[in-house]
């Protein structure tokens, strides 16, 4: 994100006589802002809302989760603790958090959302209050245990949503689970698409050189540079200000979102973690690409986008509809994590686009 962008964003939306505005020129038959609810995200119209960055936080006066340094509810998977929270009544909505976040990322969407919907918020293996599991991290381990925490405790379909990294684990299970998943929403999702030109050259002989010396050579350093960013990386300094670098408004970027981020570090297995993650699954993303994911996708799809995130810009959701045509865009003026930025506007289009899906209360079953 350039200086400038960042700058006359900023600028613009320091107005507080406005809350949010939608422009007219996304808006079928010439409707103004006060439309019904049920055409505000119809089917494949993209809506650019533009939520004002007050000086007081916009969280103000919502409804907060409590922050429990023991966790809330566990669950057994595979032999590992999962922890997950659980509010409210009626048609299921998973929350699946980003990289090196956790369920109570999700602290201002789980409160409002359990008003009308039964929500549950997962941490992830190897993130959270979930435990620091030394495997080997793929995003198979991901998709397999939301489609398995769906099974075993939501047990019935449900509308699943992602930020970041915990967006690809959503997508990865929704394009597997066809039954299962009544819709998929995404914010500012991690995930590349495939490059038609790439080519495996490697000869033979290129093989077993980095096999035998390139490889390991390649890992011992990888291995000391990563404890230090490791250890920089869980100082609560740190982390604030790597929030505050994708927050545009920062306001939110409090003690408690950085707790929540700096106390799971503390595991004596994070550091492991945190190099097998960086090291080697981030290292490679190409395996599973969003086209390859998005043929295979049924179900609604809408994206929640914070356009002025400056690690993945509007251009990946604007490419994700031309893909995928059942796709709905909330344009948000916001960062990397507009569900915990401005959660009343990602609060207020996710149920909105959910009573326009017209969902039946499905019976309890097993999946």
């Amino acid at each position: 994100m350039s200086a400038s962008l960042a700058a006359s964003g900023r600028t613009s939306l320091f107005n507080p006589h406005h809350r949010a505005l939608i422009s007219k020129k996304f808006l079928p038959n010439g409707r103004s802002a006060g439309m019904p609810r049920r055409s505000f995200v119809s089917k494949g119209i993209a809506i650019s809302v533009f939520c004002s960055l007050l000086s007081a936080t916009p969280a103000q006066g919502m409804e907060r989760l409590p922050f429990k340094p023991e966790g809330y509810n566990f669950w057994t998977w595979r032999g590992h603790k999962i922890h997950y929270v659980v509010q409210g009544n009626g048609t299921p909505i998973v929350l699946i958090h980003g990289f090196g976040a956790s369920a109570f990322h999700w602290r201002y969407n789980i409160p409002e959302l359990a008003k009308k919907y039964k929500v549950y918020a997962l941490d992830l293996l190897g993130f959270g209050w979930s435990d620091k599991a030394v495997i080997e991290y793929d995003a198979i381990v991901w998709r397999d245990q939301v489609s398995d925490f769906m099974k075993e405790i939501v047990r019935e379909p449900a509308i699943l949503v992602g930020n970041s990294l915990g967006g690809f684990a959503a997508l990865f299970t929704a394009a597997e689970l066809e039954r299962q998943v009544l819709g998929l929403v995404l914010l500012n999702s991690a995930g590349q698409f495939g490059s038609p030109s790439a080519q495996n050259t490697n000869t033979e002989e290129q093989s077993i050189l980095n096999k035998f010396i390139i490889n390991p050579v390649k890992e011992v350093l990888q291995r000391i540079i990563l404890s230090f960013v490791f250890w920089q990386s869980k100082q609560p300094a740190r982390v604030e200000s790597v929030l505050k670098s994708v927050y545009i408004n920062t306001s939110n970027v409090d003690d408690y979102l950085v707790e929540s981020i700096t106390k799971p570090a503390g595991d004596p297995n994070a550091g492991e973690v945190y190099y097998r993650l960086m090291a080697r699954f981030m290292t490679n993303q190409t395996k599973y690409t969003l086209d390859s994911l998005l043929s295979k996708l049924s179900c609604p799809l809408l994206l929640l986008w914070g356009d002025l995130d400056p690690w993945v810009g509007p251009g990946k959701a604007a490419r994700i509809k031309e893909f995928y045509p059942n796709t709905s865009i909330v344009n948000l003026k916001a960062g990397h994590c507009p569900h915990d930025e401005v959660p009343e506007l990602v609060n207020g289009a996710l149920i909105d686009w959910l009573s326009s899906l017209q969902l039946n209360p499905a019976p309890l079953h097993t999946l």
